[in-house]
């Protein structure tokens, strides 16, 4: 690489911080094409090394190569995330092919494998340390499970499904944001605005400014502002229009339609389970999770499929009952339910969701999740204003340790939408944790699309924004706490179904009342969030549950539906959603939460693909996880909260998640605690 190129040299950045300001688009493929020839070169020098091969010069090896291409991949992936722009999206649609290549080219290799297979088969002679061990099991796994067995046309077949597969899913992702950031619905006069309260308001004429149209409001698709007009507005026809728009997402026609992608990465995904010898795609990767199996996965979704259900035609009643009352005498449309949903909260709980977000603002809200970290871990966070994001709107953070004031890492926070970014909240790193030949220490984003407020003005969150601020917060800790000593084992590198579980567990301390009353305090009279609002907080967690379990658990027996055929024809993906959502009977009142065709959960990758259900799955655990802190009399017990960090939030993958847990709590946990906390037990 030219000398110029940002990544042709040690970073001198304070922390190692990527330079991002010096980065450029045409930067980026001249520093992958040289980490790709690197890696290959190490990979190269494993192969021909003439000594035995020993755990030392091949899977200790392994860990060290590629650490180039772990750098330059570490900022483009999260800047095409959050951050992206044409440039940088023609690069990753040309390097996706490219990197496939080259990992089924490192994941077949024979002489590799060979070296491999031969420390596996020694592996109890070898004295390895249960982190070494279990780094050669993952490691043989990785490479049986990438075709490494496979005879030489098999092998050739499964590199060019592999290589389709990865063009596609980056093809999904970036028409889902085409969708996305494309469409705006514009009101120009005040009767569109009817029912919208004043932060809403505010958030869409930032919106209307930022595509041209000052002095109007629009409707986007994101989160922040899709969800609060579908709950406020008064107007039903307008609701219809952007609830259509936002349900239609990646199935409109033209070079964003993304049905064809989908028909075709369920067949490849079909026929690479049968060429690595499973039944099904669903089959391939449950093998590989706590679920194990189809089945399993199955039998936890119907266990709260039939419950949820009745529990959504209960609220459905309630619903349109409401809306007769209002002379509104049709059915209850899917782009009704939030709106009335929200009118029979108040009703029943008192509890307004416009009066509670004036309790919630942005930076109290995350400085309540910094300190929970804080009083469970003993973590402290210092902002670095010096320090340099990729965007405006980020904010860096220094992490220590309270007491030592060690450094554990950089926590960045990017919490705010744009056209820019693609929609949901996710947790990355670009930079992991390891000690192998030395301490390196992490550096962990949070990305998030929350509306940002006027200029001078705080960004208030709705209880649904806050929740989701805690849970990508609760995976940057299993991040930042990763202390392991191999980069692959390490933080979020665990079982899919288990991954969820340190962020779903973070959610409960947000509806703490220990810290709700200390960092909810009103954004205009800094009064703390009053006891009676808290009670009906608490009383209404259980309310919508139907309406909630339905929308996601039909999602997930979809995802599953899918990945357990055996040999997809030419599928119609929209007729094969429809089909399984009549055989479970879905309520007519409620769509899927994500609909396929943008999916991107299960499509734009392999992600969660055959995998949705680990939210759930990993919520049965949670619910009991945090079980454990009220039965010690204390949300914030040292020595339960030791356990955590020790056997969950520290540990990486060094342990299967079953171990890992039963360590932690002393037993596996069972659905009664999910159940109960949904409101769907009896």
């Amino acid at each position: 690489m030219p000398a110029e190129n940002p990544f042709a040299a040690r970073w001198e950045t304070p922390f190692r911080l990527p330079p991002f300001a010096a980065i450029k688009p045409e930067h980026i493929r001249p520093a992958f094409d040289a980490a790709l020839a690197k890696h290959k070169a190490e990979i190269a020098a494993i192969v021909a090394d003439k000594a035995a091969p020993d755990f030392a010069n091949t899977i200790e090896a392994l860990e060290r190569a590629g650490r180039a291409l772990s750098r330059v991949g570490g900022v483009f992936y999260n800047l095409t995330g959050a951050d992206t722009n044409e440039a940088l999206q023609a690069i990753e649609r040309e390097m996706s092919p490219i990197t496939s290549r080259h990992w089924s080219a490192i994941m077949m290799d024979e002489g590799l494998f060979a070296r491999v297979d031969a420390v596996n088969t020694k592996r109890d002679a070898l004295g390895l340390d249960a982190e070494q061990a279990r780094l050669l099991e993952r490691s043989y796994k990785g490479f049986i499970r990438s075709g490494a067995k496979l005879g030489p046309e098999d092998k050739k077949r499964l590199a060019a499904i592999n290589e389709r597969l990865a063009g596609l899913g980056t093809q999904f992702s970036q028409n889902v944001l085409k969708d996305e950031s494309s469409y705006a619905l514009f009101i120009a006069d005040q009767a569109g605005l009817a029912g919208l309260p004043e932060f809403l308001k505010a958030a869409m004429a930032r919106a209307a400014a930022d595509r041209g149209k000052p002095g109007q409001h629009a409707v986007t698709l994101s989160r922040s502002i899709i969800e609060p007009f579908l709950t406020f507005s008064t107007r039903r026809d307008l609701r219809e229009e952007a609830f259509i728009a936002w349900s239609k997402r990646g199935e409109n026609g033209g070079e964003s339609d993304n049905r064809a992608i989908v028909a075709e990465m369920v067949k490849l995904r079909a026929e690479k389970a049968r060429l690595l010898g499973y039944p099904t795609f669903a089959h391939f990767k449950l093998d590989d999770a706590m679920a194990k199996t189809p089945e399993h996965v199955r039998d936890l979704l119907e266990l709260v499929w039939k419950p949820a259900k009745a529990r959504a035609a209960r609220e459905a009643a309630d619903l349109a009952a409401l809306a007769q009352d209002e002379g509104e005498n049709g059915p209850i449309r899917p782009w009704d339910w939030r709106h009335y949903a929200e009118k029979v909260r108040q009703k029943t709980y008192a509890l307004d969701e416009a009066v509670l977000k004036q309790y919630l603002q942005l930076d109290r809200v995350r400085q309540a999740a910094f300190d929970v970290a804080g009083k469970l871990f003993g973590l402290s966070f210092a902002e670095r204003p010096e320090l340099a994001g990729y965007h405006p709107d980020v904010r860096i953070f220094e992490v220590t340790e309270a007491t030592t004031r060690r450094h554990i890492g950089l926590f960045i926070g990017d919490y705010f939408a744009r056209s820019s970014k693609r929609s949901g909240a996710w947790m990355s790193a670009f930079r992991g944790q390891r000690k192998l030949d030395g301490e390196t220490r992490p550096i962990i984003v949070n990305v998030c699309n929350f509306a940002k407020p006027a200029e001078g003005k705080p960004a208030l969150l709705s209880l649904d924004d806050a929740r989701t601020l805690f849970h990508e917060f609760g995976h940057a800790l299993h991040g930042l706490l990763s202390d392991v000593t191999y980069g692959s084992l390490a933080g979020t590198a665990v079982a899919r179904d288990f991954v969820e579980l340190p962020s779903q567990l973070y959610e409960h301390w947000f509806l703490t009342r220990e810290v709700m009353r200390e960092y909810c305090h009103h954004a205009e009279t800094a009064e703390p969030i009053p006891e009676a609002l808290i009670e009906k907080i608490e009383k209404a967690q259980t309310f919508n549950q139907g309406f909630a379990t339905v929308e996601y658990t039909s999602s997930a027996l979809v995802d599953l539906a899918f990945h357990s055929l055996e040999e997809p024809a030419q599928i119609d993906p929209l007729a094969f959603e429809a089909a399984e959502l009549a055989r479970l009977g879905m309520p007519a009142e409620i769509i899927m939460r994500h609909r396929t065709p943008h999916f991107t959960h299960v499509f734009s990758g392999d992600g969660y693909s055959a995998g949705y259900y680990s939210y759930l799955w990993s919520e049965v655990m949670d619910a009991d996880a945090f079980n454990a802190f009220t039965e010690a009399g204390d949300v914030f017990s040292a020595a339960v909260a030791e356990k955590l960090k020790r056997y969950i939030y520290a540990a990486g993958d060094t342990r299967d998640a079953a171990e890992a847990y039963t360590l932690f709590r002393g037993r596996l946990p069972t659905p009664d605690a999910l159940l109960e906390k949904r409101g769907l037990a009896g």
